[in-house]
């Protein structure tokens, strides 16, 4: 019985996969080598659930991964609008709401994670003193 779960583990992964990768659940179902039952079945199964969570998560993460790194050139070509006289000027009046809106948002996030890293300190704080 242990060959079996080997297989069923490596076809649920390529099952996990092909949701990822497929339009719909019959498409992915096919590419996995399962039936579309199988697949629905599987789905409602906890650890498989846990599985494509994962997946998506992992997926996503690369996703953001890709968008930070573009950060850089997407900062430049905002600027390069916002200051490029040849450009309309309600172009360069929105890419300098866009800087001045991201700007903004990013001191309120450092203003936050300084908050909670502080109450995180106090909190450790506190325990340590009533143990």
């Amino acid at each position: 019985m242990k060959g079996h779960g080997t297989k069923f583990g490596r076809k649920m992964e390529e099952a996990v996969a092909a949701l990822l990768t497929q339009r719909n659940q019959e498409e992915a179902a096919r590419v996995a080598g399962v039936g579309i039952a199988t697949l629905l079945r599987w789905q409602k199964l906890p650890e498989f659930q846990a599985a494509y969570r994962q997946a998506r998560r992992d997926a996503f993460s690369q996703s953001i991964a890709r968008l930070q790194q573009a950060s850089s050139a997407a900062v430049s070509t905002l600027l390069k609008v916002m200051v490029d006289p040849n450009s309309p000027a309600s172009t360069r009046v929105r890419a300098a709401d866009s800087v001045l809106d991201h700007s903004a948002k990013a001191i309120e996030i450092e203003d936050i994670e300084a908050r909670v890293a502080e109450l995180e300190r106090a909190t450790e704080s506190s325990k340590s003193r009533h143990r």
